[in-house]
């Protein structure tokens, strides 16, 4: 699934669309996707200028962003559908090791529970084979407005 496929599932764009590509999907299961750390991204004229590192929080968002695509699919719906997925929760994040430009975040998603109107999922994002930050989301669905 590349960019053009991800904008009919995310109502996310430049800057701030944190998911490059979509390399596996199993409805009601799993996905896979990739995101690549560019020192050109706007993040990094602060955080920080002589050191950059990808902020904890926006890797929590692209897993965050890779869930509600997962969503989207397991549902068989898209964004002209009238609906929405928000993340309405984290818990036992927890941050391994630092993302820096010029890395591939490989971001894993899996669903633990799936309901009528929500999902709960372990996301983990790894740089190669190591694991840079692991977290479980809850994900919300709403009909947009």
């Amino acid at each position: 699934m590349e960019t053009t496929d991800i904008w009919k599932l995310l109502p996310h764009r430049y800057p701030f669309l944190l998911v490059d590509r979509v390399i596996e999907i199993v409805d009601d299961k799993r996905i896979v996707c990739i995101k690549n750390v560019t020192i050109n991204e706007q993040v990094f004229t602060g955080h920080f200028p002589d050191t950059p590192v990808f902020p904890g929080v926006m890797i929590v968002e692209a897993l965050a962003q890779a869930a509600g695509i997962l969503a989207f699919a397991s549902r068989g719906r898209t964004l002209d559908d009238g609906y929405i997925y928000y993340l309405a929760g984290t818990d036992k994040t927890k941050f391994k090791s630092s993302v820096v430009p010029g890395d591939q975040i490989r971001l894993e998603v899996d669903i633990i529970n799936l309901r009528s109107h929500w999902m709960k999922a372990q996301g983990k994002a790894y740089v190669g084979d190591r694991l840079a930050c692991s977290t479980l989301l809850t994900c919300a669905e709403q009909k947009a407005s």
